[in-house]
C-alpha cells in the first residue's frame, strides 16, 4: 500500500518558525492592539485554507484503508473500540473536571450579582444551543447528498459516513473497483501535495490569529479570572500527564516524546487556536510514527468529534465555576447529571474556536438554577481556554490512534521508537 506523503517542510524548521511567529504576534497584539486585531482576516483564512482540504484528504484516506483491508470485521472491530475508548477517556476528562473544581473552587468568593448579567452578551451562542436536539444531531449526520458533506455544513461526522459507506461498497467490488481505487489513491496524493503548499503559511497564520487574540482581549483581561484560567490549565495539564501518560505507558511508548514529536502542530493549533488547523498533518505523522493507516483514517476524524478531552474538561469546570461564582450550591446528583448530559452535549462539538462554549450554553440547561447568563462572566476568556481545549483534544486523539493501533497489532514498535527518539525527545522509551 503506497503510504501517504510527509510535509515538504521539515518539522524543527516548522516548530521554530511557527514559534516565533507567535512570540511576534503576541508581543504586536500587547504593543500595537488597535492594527494588531485588522489580522484576523489572515488568521481565519489560513484556517480556511486547511479546512478546504480537511474533507477530501479524510475520505481519500479511510476509503484507502478499509478498501486496501482484507477483514471488514476487524474494520468494525476498530471502530467499535474506538467508541468505547473514546468514551472511558472522555469520563475520565469530565471527573478531573469536577474533582479540580470541586477541590480549588475558582469561582469562590467571586460573589457576581445574577442581576447585572446581561443575557444579550451571550445571546447568539444560546440561540445555536437551543436549536440541537438529539434528533436533529442524529439528522445531521446524514448529509442530504453524497456532495453536500463536501459543500454543506463542513460536518466531520458526515465526511465519516460516506467515506465508510464508499470504503466498504469498494472493497465489495473486488477487482472490478481497482480503477476507482488507483484513482483515490491518486487524488489523495494530490490532495496531500496541496496540504504542504498550505502548511508552508502555518507561521503567518498563527502568528496573525495570535496578534488578534491579544490584542482584542488583552492581557489585562486574564486577572478577573486568573483562578478559572490556571485551574482548567491545570486540569489539563493533569489529564494529559496523569491519564494520558498512564494509558501511553501502558501501550508502551513515552508521552513525552510523544509531545516533542508534535511540537509543531501543538503550536499551530496553540496559535491558531483550532484544532482542526493540526489535524492532517497529525495524521501523517502518526503514520510515520507507525501506525496503521487504516486505523488513523478512522480513529483522527471520529476522535474529532466523539474525543474531545479539553473540551469535557472545560463544561464541567466552567459550568462549576459560574454555580460558584453566583454562590449558588450544586449537590452531588446535580453535578453527577451534569457529568452524564456533557458526555451527550460534547459529541459532535468540532475543534474550531467557539464550539466548546456553544456546547456548555447547551449543557447549562440540566442545572436551571444557574442562569444561562452567567456565561457572559467567562466570555472575555473564553478565546484563551479555547487554546487549552484545542491542545488537549489535539494530543488525545494522537494517543487514541497509538494505543488503538496497538491494541490491534498494527503498530510498528520499532518504527514508534525510532521516530520517538530522533525527535530529541525526552525520557526512556
Amino acid at each position: 500500500m503506497t503510504q501517504l506523503p510527509h510535509p515538504a517542510l521539515p518539522s524543527p524548521r516548522l516548530y521554530l518558525a511557527v514559534l516565533a511567529a507567535i512570540v511576534c504576534g503576541a508581543l504586536f497584539g500587547a504593543l500595537d492592539a488597535g492594527h494588531a486585531v485588522q489580522f484576523k482576516p489572515v488568521g481565519d483564512a489560513f484556517i480556511a485554507l486547511v479546512k478546504m482540504l480537511i474533507a477530501p484528504v479524510i475520505f481519500c484516506t479511510i476509503v484507502l484503508g478499509i478498501a486496501g483491508a482484507e477483514d471488514m470485521k476487524k474494520t468494525g472491530r476498530v471502530g467499535a473500540k474506538a467508541l468505547l475508548y473514546f468514551e472511558i477517556v472522555s469520563t475520565f476528562a469530565l471527573g478531573v473536571g469536577l474533582l479540580v473544581a470541586n477541590l480549588l473552587k475558582p469561582g469562590a468568593g467571586f460573589n457576581a450579582d445574577p442581576a447585572t448579567l446581561d443575557p444579550r452578551a451571550v445571546a447568539g451562542f444560546v440561540q445555536q444551543a437551543e436549536t440541537q436536539s438529539v434528533a436533529d444531531f442524529v439528522l445531521h449526520i446524514i448529509p442530504k447528498t453524497f456532495t453536500d458533506a463536501f459543500t454543506g455544513s463542513g460536518d466531520l461526522l458526515q465526511v465519516l459516513l460516506v467515506s465508510v459507506l464508499f470504503g466498504f461498497a469498494l472493497q465489495r467490488m473486488g477487482d472490478a473497483g481497482r480503477s476507482v481505487h488507483r484513482f483515490v489513491e491518486e487524488s489523495a496524493q494530490l490532495f496531500f501535495a496541496m496540504l504542504n503548499l498550505v502548511m508552508k503559511l502555518a507561521p503567518l497564520g498563527a502568528g496573525a490569529a495570535m496578534a488578534f487574540t491579544v490584542g482584542k482581549y488583552g492581557i489585562a483581561a486574564l486577572k478577573p479570572l486568573a483562578a478559572l484560567m490556571g485551574c482548567f490549565y491545570l486540569s489539563c495539564i493533569l489529564f494529559i500527564s496523569l491519564v494520558l501518560g498512564g494509558i501511553a505507558a501502558l501501550a508502551g511508548f513515552n508521552l513525552v516524546k510523544l509531545l516533542g514529536y508534535l511540537r509543531a502542530e501543538l503550536l499551530i493549533v496553540l496559535g491558531t487556536s483550532s484544532s482542526e488547523s493540526a489535524l492532517l498533518p497529525l495524521m501523517q505523522k502518526l503514520e510515520r510514527l507507525g501506525c496503521s493507516r487504516a486505523v488513523v483514517g478512522l480513529v483522527v476524524p471520529s476522535g474529532y468529534s466523539f474525543n474531545l478531552d479539553g473540551t469535557n474538561i472545560y463544561l464541567t469546570m466552567a459550568a462549576l465555576f459560574m454555580a460558584q461564582a453566583l454562590n449558588i450550591e450544586l449537590p452531588l446528583g446535580q453535578q453527577l447529571s451534569l457529568l452524564l448530559v456533557a458526555m451527550l452535549t460534547s459529541k459532535g462539538a468540532s475543534g474550531v474556536s467557539g464550539a466548546g462554549f456553544i456546547t456548555l450554553a447547551a449543557t447549562l440547561s440540566v442545572v436551571p438554577a444557574v442562569p444561562v447568563a452567567a456565561l457572559s462572566l467567562i466570555l472575555g476568556i473564553d478565546r484563551f481556554m479555547s487554546e487549552a481545549r484545542a491542545l488537549t483534544n489535539l494530543v488525545g486523539n494522537a494517543v487514541a490512534a497509538i494505543v488503538i493501533s496497538h491494541s490491534e497489532g498494527e503498530l510498528d514498535h520499532n518504527k514508534l521508537r525510532t521516530e520517538l527518539n530522533a525527535a530529541g525527545g525526552k525520557g526512556r522509551n
